[in-house]
């Protein structure tokens, strides 16, 4: 049996930071992954597919070259090999600064292999026994693989394995209209596939109000993408060149299919059971406020807590938990304001509130909006699809929500992210003098406009 001060599973973006952290308080600790460091995001997740949407973006701005005025002969070819390399660079170079930084750690012993509990102390990794007074859970999410007719009888692509294709397909058929489903669907089609989105639901991105949903649709179907929404008896089927999708309303040839309906947490090979750990009935395991699971000494981060979804808000389980544990504080969960980005092209900014749950709050609201072919520096880009929009309480002047889906969305929105942890009101920001010619100088512009509902 071998003792540690702590131990920590998975190492994403909660795990690996947090073990640093009590490294640097003396403690001995053992971080055990069972693949790669950096978890989802580095390997398999924000890093590689941002490096590809960034592909794809420069061959559909090489494209639209003469709209600018540079002209370039001949057609735009792709090299889905260099693509490929590419993404991967970049995912290795994350990777090994991270085996650099923990080799160079005295007390930080990095286990690869695959740890189940024993016990609510003890893990076994590799045929050895670890002990603990402290376990942390980093564990992350996988693909969520749906029983449809036919789909084993298929070769499918998830997110995981597509950045792994080194040839353009002629036909990629994407099954899920949400974020990972959107991301991919642009890029391929950028890259020079037909592009197929079939989706179960009424709308793409669920989750956003139905006028942001729309644009996004008006975004994708803009640059020849096919959209299929209300998709139901969804099967697949091997054809003589490819793979066949039907629905109740379409039949799509396709020569790959990519699954992207969700996500899953990876706790069910864990042993959690031995150690007393409760989970809900999706396999998230459940946490308080401070991210504590029902086990005294055992810890949830990330993905697999069912609290946040995204690399940000698993660094921010990191920071809760140092801040808790190390440094005498008191953080919660709950005080997170939720903000996320879409990342196509242009992006969507969000955060807090949609106007759907403001209004279901009961406050009294104010909402603006304003469309980007308002914005001058949309103008001088020649890049004006979508718009902005703004959700506030009438009586406190607090910003309950924004969505931002266009050029530069995704950093525009910081603006208001910050504005809302700061608690300042919406009258105070009006005051600012925002630097032009930019898109975040339009945000004062559209609070003073905001209109009661």
């Amino acid at each position: 049996m071998k003792s540690f001060d702590a131990i920590v599973i998975g190492a994403g973006q909660a795990g690996p930071f947090l073990a640093a952290r009590m490294v640097e308080k003396g403690m001995k600790v053992a971080l055990i992954e069972r693949k790669f460091l950096g978890g989802t995001c580095v390997n398999a997740g924000c890093m590689p597919t941002k490096t590809l949407v960034a592909s794809a973006r420069a061959a559909h701005v090489a494209r639209n070259g003469a709209v600018y005025g540079v002209n370039l002969s001949g057609e735009i070819a792709i090299d889905m090999k260099v693509v490929r390399a590419r993404a991967e660079t970049v995912t290795i170079n994350a990777r090994n600064g991270l085996i650099g930084w923990f080799a160079g750690m005295d007390g930080m012993t990095v286990i690869y292999g695959h740890a189940r509990f024993e016990g609510p102390k003890t893990v076994s990794v590799n045929g050895e026994m670890l002990t603990a007074p402290r376990i942390f859970l980093n564990v992350g999410a996988r693909p969520v693989i749906p029983d449809l007719p036919g789909i084993n009888d298929i070769d499918y692509l998830t997110s995981t394995s597509i950045i792994h294709l080194d040839r353009l397909p002629r036909h990629l058929a994407v099954i899920g209209g949400s974020y990972i489903g959107l991301e991919f669907a642009q890029m391929y089609r950028r890259f020079g596939a037909e592009v197929s989105i079939i989706e179960h639901g009424p709308k793409l991105a669920s989750r956003e109000d139905e006028d942001i949903s729309d644009a996004i649709a008006d975004v994708l179907r803009s640059e020849g993408i096919d959209i299929h929404t209300g998709a139901s008896d969804i099967a697949f089927a091997k054809s003589s060149d490819g793979i066949t999708v039907a629905t109740d309303s379409a039949r799509i040839d396709a020569s790959h299919v990519l699954i992207a309906t969700g996500r899953k947490p990876n706790t069910d090979d864990l042993g959690l059971d031995a150690a007393g750990v409760i989970t809900d009935k999706h396999g998230y395991i459940t946490v308080d406020d401070s991210l504590a699971t029902n086990v005294d000494g055992i810890w949830a981060l990330g993905d697999c807590n069912g609290r946040g979804a995204f690399t940000h808000t698993s660094y921010n389980d990191f920071e809760i938990a140092a801040a808790n544990l190390l440094d005498g504080d008191d953080r919660k969960v709950s005080s997170r304001i939720l903000a996320y980005a879409l990342y196509i092209d242009p992006p969507l900014g969000r955060v807090g509130m949609t106007e759907k749950q403001a209004r279901a709050s009961g406050r009294k609201i104010m909402i603006s909006t304003r469309p980007m072919s308002r914005v001058g520096r949309a103008n001088e880009r020649g890049e004006t699809k979508g718009f902005m929009k703004v959700i506030a309480d009438a009586e406190t002047k607090k910003i309950l929500g924004a969505a931002i889906l266009g050029i530069e969305g995704d950093e525009v929105i910081h603006g208001i992210i910050d504005a809302m942890n700061a608690g300042t009101t919406y009258p105070a920001l009006q005051w600012s003098v925002p630097i032009h010619p930019t898109v975040s100088e339009l945000i004062p512009t559209l609070l003073g406009d905001l209109k009661p509902v």
